[in-house]
């Protein structure tokens, strides 16, 4: 794992990296936990398969699609930010789970063409310009094998205003399940299911690649 911070685009989180788990439980009414098993559910993980987190965060994500993989299966996990990878690294050493956390780019995912069957981008998207989400995509397209799916899920935008702090947290970011569905189709996906996570105000939408599209 390097310690430099590789150049992006997008916003990297470093200081929010001790607070991270605490502010997603909070976006999610407590469900943290819940929502990672249900990601895992709605992105149809199976034993053995090999498994990309583009921005993992602290690492949940990974964790728990690690459990659904079984021991024969892989989980990778990659982040801008050194502090995320740390915490998620020392978390995955914590519960004795063989993930692999490095720090790296949306732009550049360190992976080989057609070496991933399932990518997860999750709580990322608001975080990254317009023309790096295109750039995101296109990266996940090429290490994803044919047939391999892709789950993104972020916040839609609450359709009233919340008050308070909770509100505040909220206001961090949201985007349209509609502008994910037309970033994945637009860079060569077919979506096969989108909808409500049922935690919070989150969507998702699941999508595979196929090779010759």
């Amino acid at each position: 794992m390097t310690e430099s911070t590789p150049a992006t685009k997008g916003l990297v989180l470093h200081s929010h990296a001790r607070y991270y788990d605490f502010v997603v439980r909070m976006l999610t009414l407590g469900h943290g936990g819940t929502l990672h098993e249900r990601l895992v559910e709605l992105a149809r993980l199976a034993p053995g398969e090999t498994v990309l987190d583009v921005g993992c965060g602290t690492g949940s994500l990974a964790l728990a699609a690690k459990a659904r993989v079984r021991a024969d299966g892989t989980v990778h996990g990659i982040d801008a930010s050194k502090e995320m990878i740390e915490q998620a690294s020392r978390k995955a050493q914590r519960r004795r789970t063989p993930v692999d956390f490095r720090i790296a780019t949306v732009e550049a995912l360190p992976f080989p063409d057609r070496s991933v069957d399932v990518v997860f981008s999750t709580l990322m998207l608001h975080h990254l310009p317009r023309p790096l989400r295109r750039a995101c995509a296109g990266e996940i397209g090429r290490v994803l094998r044919p047939g391999g799916r892709v789950l993104m899920a972020d916040f839609q935008a609450p359709a009233r205003q919340r008050g308070g702090w909770l509100g505040r947290l909220h206001r961090h970011g949201s985007v349209t399940v509609e502008e994910v569905r037309e970033l994945l189709v637009s860079t060569g996906f077919r979506v096969l299911e989108s909808g409500p996570v049922g935690v919070g105000d989150l969507h998702f939408t699941l999508a595979t690649w196929e090779e010759n599209r």
